[in-house]
């Protein structure tokens, strides 16, 4: 049974940093195409970052951001600890949401993909992240 448990999540003033750890069981999250979504009230869940898979040639693994988080949030991996990490600094009102981890164990084969809630065959419960301007 594959679980996923987001953390990290708290009140932050604007300009600050959190750290969201999501930790996998059940799942290898070196073997899975991961990803942050978030869900603001009364908004749709939207795309955050994702990481691709370890390459089997290059042992390198490739990230992708929404415009509205680049250069600011960072998607990294723990392939020690199977825990999905995102970064946020510089943290605005606007990034207020609740944060969801999501893995695919189909890798995507566009962006338009990655970016797709449907795409991801688990999630986990969500971490709150509210920042006060």
């Amino acid at each position: 049974q594959v679980q996923l448990v987001e953390s990290g999540g708290g009140l932050v003033q604007a300009g600050g940093s959190l750290r969201l750890s999501c930790a996998a069981s059940g799942l290898t999250l070196r073997s899975a195409f991961m990803a942050w979504f978030r869900q603001a009230p009364g908004k749709e869940r939207e795309f955050v970052a994702a990481l691709s898979r370890i390459g089997t040639i290059t042992f390198y693994a490739d990230t992708f951001y929404a415009d509205s988080v680049k250069g600011r949030f960072t998607i990294s991996r723990d392939n020690a600890k199977n825990t999905l990490f995102l970064q946020m600094n510089s943290l605005k009102p606007e990034d207020t949401a609740v944060y969801y981890c999501a893995a695919a164990l189909k890798s995507p084969s566009s962006e338009v993909q990655h970016r797709t809630t449907r795409t991801y065959d688990y999630w986990g419960q969500g971490t709150q992240v509210t920042v006060s301007s």
